[in-house]
């Protein structure tokens, strides 16, 4: 699916736990995440700190969308 959207020119930003399925599938901006019934949070860690990770994550997947890339690229959180 990820290839197919882009293909129509549209960036597509993979976020993900599991990155060499990931790369398998051949998305080609890939943001890692924290695991897989919580992907961009820590329900045993405060509210506060749970906003952080998610805040910051949003960021580097924003961030990734504007990043012109040839390759598959891993963005680094």
């Amino acid at each position: 699916m990820v290839k197919e959207i882009e293909r129509t020119g549209i960036p597509v930003v993979h976020m993900c736990n599991l990155v060499p399925v990931s790369k398998t599938v051949g998305a080609n901006r890939i943001v890692p995440t924290i695991s897989i019934p919580y992907p961009l949070g820590d329900p045993s860690t405060p509210k506060e700190d749970q906003w952080k990770l998610r805040y910051h994550r949003t960021k580097v997947a924003l961030q990734a969308l504007a990043t012109d890339v040839q390759e598959q690229t891993v963005f680094s959180v």
